[in-house]
Parts: structure tokens; C-alpha cells; sequence
């Protein structure tokens, strides 16, 4: 039986030599692997239907797309297929960490955080110039740990979602499981705003963050990324799991609201985003395959 229309699964991103052999068959040059696997990974079959609908896109974290770029993906996805893009660090964070990557930044605040006008032009006006609005899924707002007061930070949120166009999808992540609760909550359901379940190191369990959210989905869509075993590191998730060909661990827990979750949204009519990250359980294609199988045995 096919799963619901409205479930997309995909993997955090697709670039992983360790995958050769199990999605990808084809031979590739080294320097051409991560550059042209895409089309292959959209064609990989579980139970004969397509196992990805969706992918996440984490490189845009560090840059924004060019519009060549974007075009480049539309040579090798379907027509039913929508990309989930992380945005612009410089968007997200309020003041940059000290670390060597940002230079001369590191330690300082950051004027761009938030930036609607700077959004509008560096970050959307390449789907646009590249036609990619409907591959486009939502787009990922990743706030890292910070200091900010709940009530600053949903005014931030609330004048920034208010000054941005609605014909894309927009969704929040958190790392801060103090935001969590009916501010929040009501920012984002005003906007029509996803709020992003994260299975991540310091964040509550997926169906405790729904508690926290009033049992509420904020928008016609959610996304949940499985990214990290619940307390534990990501550098401790990268090295138990990799070269990442295997399951090294189940998380039941994660399997199990994950499941729920999915059947509550959809329940409603809304479209579900899964993004599973190789950390969560060491091979992110074997985990969605348990999850669509799951999702599969509740529906019949």
C-alpha cells in the first residue's frame, strides 16, 4: 500500500560516499560524485516506490544558492520533488561564535541577524531567477544555542516572518528547549510558520516538544529532522556512526513519535517533511525505510 501523498521522506543531505553500493550504484568520478549523485539518490526504490520525496539542503547553511546552482539541481530531480534548504547562518545567528571560520566576526554581534531586506534580496531572488519555486520546500530557520529572552526573541521573529513573502514555506528550529511553549507557538501559528521537531542532542523528545506546543501543528506543513541520539553530542554521533553504512543503534523512542507525529499531521491534511541525518541511528536510508514501513503497517 503507497504511503499518504502528504508524508515526504528525505535525508539531511545526499553526498555520502558511504551510501555507494546501497543508493548509489552508478560509478562516479571522484570529483564528480557529489555534483551528479542527486539524480540517482531521487531514483532509489524502496518496495519498488521511490523512497525520497524530499531531500534537506545543508550546504546553504555557509552560502546562499546560486541561481545556477538551483538550476543545476533541476536537471536531476523529478517533477514531484521539493528541497529543503537551510538558510544563511548569517540570518540566524545573533552573534558569531569564536571560532576561526568567522574571522574577524568571532565574538562580535551580528548586525544581519534577522534581516528581512537582506532575505528578500541575497537569499530568495535566486529561486526566483532559476524558476525553482515548486521544488522549493520549506525553509529552514536553524537558531543555534543563545541567550535571548523567549520575549525578545518572538518579536524578532514576529516582525521578521511579517516582513517576508507568502508564496514560500518557512519553518523554525530551535536549540533552546526554554522557547518552547504558547509564545512561540503563537508567533509562528500567526505566520503560518512551522515549527521544526528536532530529535537533537538537548532537545526534548519529538512528542514532549508537541506538549509544548499545545499539541499543535502552526502551519499547513511540519518537518521533523531526526539529527542525534537525545543526550549526545554531535561529535559523539559522528564518530559512532560513521563511515555510516549501517544501523548502528535503533532510537524506538524517535521511531515511535516520529510515527505519531506523522499520522497526527497528516490526520489533518497536512503535508509531513522527514529529514533524517546518518547520526540519529548511523544509515539514515535504512531508518526512513523502518519509518515508511511503520507508517505503512498503521494505515493497513
Amino acid at each position: 500500500m503507497p504511503l499518504s501523498p502528504f508524508i515526504r521522506f528525505g535525508t539531511s543531505t545526499w553526498t555520502y560516499e558511504g551510501w555507494q553500493g546501497q543508493v548509489y550504484l552508478k560509478k562516479y568520478a571522484k570529483t564528480a560524485f557529489a555534483r551528479e549523485c542527486l539524480g540517482e539518490y531521487c531514483q532509489y526504490l524502496h518496495d519498488g516506490d521511490p523512497c525520497f520525496s524530499t531531500v534537506g539542503n545543508d550546504s546553504t547553511f555557509y552560502r546562499p544558492p546560486t541561481a545556477n546552482q538551483l538550476r543545476r539541481y533541476l536537471n536531476q530531480i523529478p517533477e514531484d520533488f521539493d528541497m529543503c534548504f537551510k538558510v544563511w547562518e548569517e540570518l540566524t545567528i545573533p552573534q558569531f561564535a569564536r571560532q576561526a571560520r568567522y574571522g574577524m566576526k568571532a565574538g562580535q554581534p551580528n548586525p544581519r541577524f534577522l534581516d528581512a531586506k537582506l532575505f528578500n534580496d541575497l537569499v530568495l531572488t535566486p529561486y526566483r531567477d532559476a524558476k525553482f519555486e515548486p521544488h522549493t520546500g520549506p525553509f529552514l530557520f536553524e537558531f543555534q544555542r543563545h541567550g535571548m529572552s523567549s520575549e525578545e526573541f518572538c518579536s524578532r521573529l514576529d516582525t521578521f516572518f511579517s516582513q517576508l513573502p507568502k508564496d514560500f514555506k518557512y519553518a523554525v528550529e530551535i536549540r533552546n528547549a526554554g522557547l518552547l511553549g504558547p509564545d512561540y507557538r503563537k508567533v509562528l501559528e500567526h505566520h503560518g510558520v512551522a515549527h521544526v521537531y528536532n530529535h537533537w542532542s538537548y532537545m526534548p523528545p519529538l512528542e514532549e516538544q508537541h506538549q509544548r506546543m499545545e499539541e499543535r501543528f502552526t502551519a499547513p506543513f511540519t518537518v521533523l529532522r531526526l539529527l542525534t541520539p537525545l543526550k549526545m553530542s554531535y561529535e559523539a554521533a559522528k564518530k559512532r556512526g560513521e563511515p555510516y553504512t549501517k544501523i548502528v543503534e535503533e532510537l524506538p523512542e524517535m521511531r515511535r513519535d516520529t510515527v505519531e507525529l506523522v499520522k497526527k499531521a497528516v490526520g489533518e491534511k497536512r503535508r509531513a517533511y522527514v529529514l533524517v541525518n546518518n547520526r540519529s541511528e548511523g544509515n539514515a536510508p535504512l531508518t526512513i525505510q523502518a519509518l515508511r514501513n511503520a507508517l505503512q503497517a498503521a494505515e493497513t
